[in-house]
């Protein structure tokens, strides 16, 4: 396991992967686990909900416009692709080490 987050420049933007728990208890970026970040929704995997919440909690720990991200790939599955626009690589990066991740239960 990698506690770096993968991120990949594509023609439309630069991408990463997510994998998505629905029903939390609390909505969270819980961490890094295998290049991939660690999502937390209370939203339920129904009608978009979950995708929905991924969304919006991304755009908000990052600082990001909802407009500036969508999903890519995977919106049936719990493990997504992320695909953010109008950011450079080294600005993304630099807001994902600001992060504060919550300490493993």
């Amino acid at each position: 396991m990698t506690d770096t987050l993968l991120i990949r420049e594509t023609k439309n933007g630069l991408s990463f992967d997510i994998h998505v728990n629905p029903h939390a208890s609390r909505a969270e970026i819980a961490g890094i686990s295998g290049g991939m970040l660690k999502v937390k929704v209370t939203a339920p995997p129904v009608e978009g909900a979950a995708n929905d919440a991924c969304i919006e909690l991304l755009a908000k720990k990052l600082g990001l416009r909802k407009s500036l991200l969508k999903i890519s790939a995977g919106a049936k599955g719990r493990k997504k692709t992320i695909l953010v626009s109008d950011i450079n690589r080294t600005e993304l990066e630099q807001r994902f080490r600001s992060l504060d991740f919550p300490p493993d239960a």
